[in-house]
């Protein structure tokens, strides 16, 4: 198989946060389903970025949607290989959407961080999201990331305190991710006067696009979020309907994204 054309990696995450309207960031687990025809129908619904989960034996940060997609994921024999495989064709497919693997440290580094960095940048990803590995332990994957030219994409949290937040910021490229709820994915939902307050500290501290996650699941919670933020993200909503809805699974995505579609791109930012 050839490799996806790289030239315009350093540029599709800038691109999709540069658009007029906020950024619609959509998570599905590697290896659940048919990710392939998964994928498509995240961008047909009008996905701005992509999430891609890469299944791991401990999804720590993860709830029961996402944490059942890496037990399938898994069982199906998924393996890291496979992953970059669905990123590749994903690439050939899609040159101008931007990719961004989530996932924890054991299957980034086991090989070491150059080769899990340069066969990111073979595969056309854009960025990476570990949730185990926090800024003060750079070293073991950031500079390999940085040197293919692939974003290492930090989270702040709402336990992030002014003190810890310039270690969060610093290295991060692509967008920062702030998690709305001290918690696992899925499971709840922060107010939106809490997470307003917290992306507005965020954006007085760096340029980088905030980007709002974890509980949000209606077109009506993203759109209220979009107000204030530069992306929203959505992920277990989705992981729940191909949980539910198996090789049926695509039609149903593609009407959930065009929904958050709409409204995360129709809100008019800095309007809370």
């Amino acid at each position: 198989m050839n490799k996806p054309d790289t030239m315009n990696a350093p540029n599709r995450l800038a691109s999709a946060f540069a658009k007029p309207h906020p950024a619609l960031v959509c998570f599905l687990t590697a290896g659940d389903g048919d990710t392939a025809a998964n994928l498509d129908a995240l961008v047909a619904g009008g996905a701005d970025v992509i999430e891609l989960g890469m299944p791991f034996t401990d999804p720590m940060a993860d709830g029961p949607a996402i944490q059942n997609a890496n037990i399938r994921s898994l069982g199906a024999g998924t393996t890291t290989a496979d992953v970059f495989s669905m990123a590749t064709e994903f690439r050939q497919r899609h040159p101008d959407i931007p990719l961004v693997l989530m996932g924890y440290a054991n299957p980034m580094v086991r090989r070491g961080s150059e080769w899990f960095a340069n066969a990111a940048k073979d595969a056309g990803v854009d960025g990476v999201i570990c949730v185990d590995i926090p800024p003060e332990e750079d070293e073991a994957l950031g500079p390999a990331l940085r040197a293919a030219g692939i974003a290492p994409i930090r989270l702040a949290t709402p336990t992030t305190d002014h003190k810890r937040l310039p270690a969060v910021i610093e290295g991060s490229e692509g967008f920062l991710y702030y998690v709305s709820v001290a918690g696992i994915t899925g499971k709840q939902q922060a107010a939106q006067g809490s997470i307003e307050d917290a992306v507005a500290i965020l954006k007085s501290a760096t340029d980088l696009p905030v980007a709002v996650g974890f509980g949000v699941r209606t077109p009506e919670q993203a759109g209220a979020i979009a107000k204030v933020a530069d992306g929203v993200v959505v992920g277990s909503a989705l992981v729940e309907l191909v949980a539910e809805h198996g090789s049926n699974a695509p039609a149903k995505l593609r009407e959930l994204t065009a929904g958050l579609a709409k409204a995360v791109h129709s809100a008019a930012r800095g309007t809370p």
